[in-house]
């Protein structure tokens, strides 16, 4: 392999990595609110034009007995790990709104709009709306 191609190879590798940094795509690894310790882990990903968010691991539950029994949608009694608990998310700017996010403990669904920040493309910004009151979570960026 030349010089050449390794430099263009390489080139390509950290473009990717860069992009990549960019998204909000990815598994995310949530914090709660009240102790500060990892919660779960959340998958962000892209159809069309709209991200969803899908629980693919509880790290202090166990994941047979976590259901969701205060949902009041279809959610409902349902398993929470494989649960999508972000819906419908376009992006807009920088942002990433539009759609809502549910807190599965509390059976809540809220307005959702979401963003990476700006100095640490691993680290999202996640914040729940009702009305003109709302909570902002940091998740952090697993891959």
């Amino acid at each position: 392999m030349s010089i050449r191609t390794i430099e263009t190879t390489l080139i390509f590798l950290l473009l990717g990595l860069a992009l990549r940094a960019q998204s909000v795509v990815g598994t995310w690894r949530t914090i709660d609110d009240n102790t500060g310790e990892a919660k779960s882990l959340v998958k962000i990903y892209k159809e069309g034009d709209r991200v969803y968010g899908k629980v693919i691991k509880l790290l202090r539950e166990h994941p047979s007995t976590a259901i969701c029994s205060k949902c009041t949608d279809e959610r409902k009694d349902q398993p929470i790990v494989g649960m999508v608990v972000m819906k419908d998310m376009k992006q807009d700017g920088r942002y990433w709104r539009g759609g809502n996010i549910l807190d599965p403990e509390k059976g809540r669904v809220y307005t959702c709009k979401i963003w990476l920040a700006p100095d640490n493309p691993d680290k999202l910004y996640v914040r729940g709306y009702i009305g003109p009151f709302f909570r902002t979570q940091n998740w952090y960026r697993v891959e």
